[in-house]
């Protein structure tokens, strides 16, 4: 008798611990197989340090097939999910067509930036979800205080040296402190020739930093981002961004070279394409994270909207701390619908939140005790040692040469502007020359029949998500027990506009984009010729080749 197969897309917190626990209790009896478009877990929280310099890219992954011996690691991105047929296609990171059935299926795709209908802001803002984004982010950063230095005209040096973060939840928050400190490290050992320094903003519609915890906590945050030079503007927002800089909803325009977007995210367009009941986005689960009417099929992480039980009505928010622990309930789900154990239904309770905010400085309230300062900072990197599934010692060792060595300040340029644009349904990998957006179908071919309504009609906008990084680790993205605040995103329900933008502005409506490709003036790659360096057209123009 053949073993039974378990299909799970997405090896974020929910994905990857899902696997991990059913690796554990089937012990051979079934096959688990995890499609994932790369070959690690990315643990978010810690992103914003590799923005900053102070980790290595890979410290902050977890190779899958390293950390699941017991796990089938298919590499693919699923574009269509066949209910009655009970088979997943996906496409390959070459191009190639696949197709998994299964007996059990876990969505746990996670999420995705999310947009507004705002002016501009799909054509120049990036986000930050994915690791290819902060290695933009790093280099671009680097790039602008070194052209900055190298220039005589005030104001092009001001204008490069101005950093715009919209957003003040988790990730903006961490994204802006962890960049002040970068830059003004950059600029004592390499001063502007004109005796400026560097200037962040942090702009949210809200009325506070960190919104959506205690408000000694949102103190502590805002007090240190505004000793340390943050320019935190509550009740601002991004009106439109343009090539020059951004217009502000009071009125004032920011000559800047940098938007950097963490309003939030929205659910991966995967779980709308189900033609299933669907939660402003989310997939709807019972408590035991099973689809109803679809027993064989499971959900958990930022794809799925999971009955609040602490709180009738409502559903769990989108973070890590849920994604991981959904993980878990939802492996354990699995094993009992085989008849291993029995089900339960999916209940947390708050283990606190931390909050990085660079060097010894961080805000934490561990089971409800608020702290700051350093006993905070100790404290939010001992939770993320514990939290991490690998590469614990590799992290330790880089904050430890950190504390006493100068951080490299160069720019690599692997990652070009056009390939990580905010308007993506793959925030995981940078675009590259002739290859189209994962769910992107050639317009002659007919939608596989029993996929319901096709993925990502309209990539831009999408049902909005609710939260961003305190940084869990988006759903479809990795492990350790995530602090409550992990990614999963900070809501944008503050934010202008609303609901997610369905098409962006001046654009046709993502659903069918073509291929993306180098700007005209760079001669497309060969059979046999790779892309090779590309010269920008956004505005970013000098120095950019």
């Amino acid at each position: 008798m053949s073993r039974p197969r378990i299909v799970i897309v997405g090896a974020g917190f929910a994905g990857y611990r899902t696997a991990q626990t059913l690796s554990r209790l089937a012990r051979g009896r079934a096959e688990i197989v995890l499609l994932n478009p790369t070959d690690y877990f990315l643990y978010l929280p810690l992103l914003p340090q590799v923005a900053a310099g102070i980790l290595e890219p890979r410290r902050v992954t977890v190779s899958l097939s390293g950390t699941l011996p017991h796990v089938r690691l298919v590499l693919g991105e699923s574009d269509g999910i066949d209910l009655d047929a009970r088979q997943v296609h996906y496409t390959g990171p070459e191009g190639e067509g696949g197709t998994l059935s299964y007996d059990r299926l876990v969505l746990a795709a996670g999420s995705v930036n999310k947009l507004l209908p705002i002016p501009g802001v799909a054509e120049h803002a990036h986000g930050f979800r994915g690791l290819p984004e902060a290695l933009y982010l790093r280099d671009h950063v680097t790039r602008q205080v070194e052209l900055a230095a190298a220039t005589d005209d005030p104001r092009s040096c001001a204008s490069r040296c101005t950093f715009v973060v919209v957003g003040a939840g988790y990730t903006g928050t961490e994204v802006a402190a962890h960049g002040q400190l970068f830059t003004d490290s950059q600029v004592d050992r390499h001063p502007l020739r004109t005796g400026m320094r560097p200037r962040w903003l942090l702009l949210d519609i809200a009325d506070r930093v960190l919104p959506e915890l205690d408000e000694r906590l949102s103190r502590t945050a805002d007090d240190v981002l505004r000793e340390r030079g943050v320019d935190v503007r509550m009740g601002t927002s991004v009106k439109e961004a343009t090539h020059e800089g951004v217009l502000l909803t009071d009125g004032e325009f920011v000559d800047t070279q940098t938007l950097v977007w963490c309003v939030g995210v929205r659910p991966d367009p995967l779980a709308e394409s189900l033609g299933l009941p669907m939660e402003r986005g989310r997939l709807l689960v019972d408590p035991h994270l099973q689809v109803p009417g679809r027993p064989e099929v499971f959900a958990c992480g930022d794809a799925a909207a999971v009955p609040d039980l602490e709180k009738p009505g409502a559903y769990t928010p989108m973070t890590a701390q849920h994604a991981w622990r959904q993980g878990k309930v939802c492996g354990h789900n699995i094993a009992a619908s085989f008849g291993d154990g029995r089900r339960r239904a999916y209940r947390h309770k708050d283990m606190g939140f931390v909050v990085d905010l660079g060097g010894v400085k961080a805000a934490a309230n561990p089971l409800g005790v608020n702290l700051s300062g350093v006993a905070a900072g100790a404290v939010t990197r001992g939770y993320h040692l514990a939290a991490m599934p690998g590469n614990r010692v590799r992290v330790a060792a880089d904050w430890l040469l950190d504390a006493v060595l100068p951080r490299q300040a160069v720019q690599l340029g692997l990652v070009r502007s056009w390939s990580v644009p905010l308007d993506t349904a793959s925030p995981e990998l940078p675009r590259v020359p002739g290859k189209p957006e994962r769910d992107q179908e050639p317009e002659q071919e007919p939608s596989r029949p029993g996929t319901g309504a096709e993925r990502a009609k309209s990539r831009p906008g999408g049902e909005a998500a609710s939260d961003q990084p305190g940084e869990e680790p988006a759903e479809g993205r990795s492990g350790g027990e995530p602090a409550k605040n992990q990614p999963g995103g900070e809501p944008a329900k503050n934010q202008p506009g609303g609901e997610p933008a369905k098409n962006q502005p001046g654009e046709e409506p993502a659903k069918r984009q073509s291929a993306v490709v180098p700007p005209p003036d760079q001669p497309p790659p060969g059979p046999d010729v790779a892309p090779g360096p590309v010269r920008r057209t956004d505005r970013f123009t000098e120095g950019d080749s």
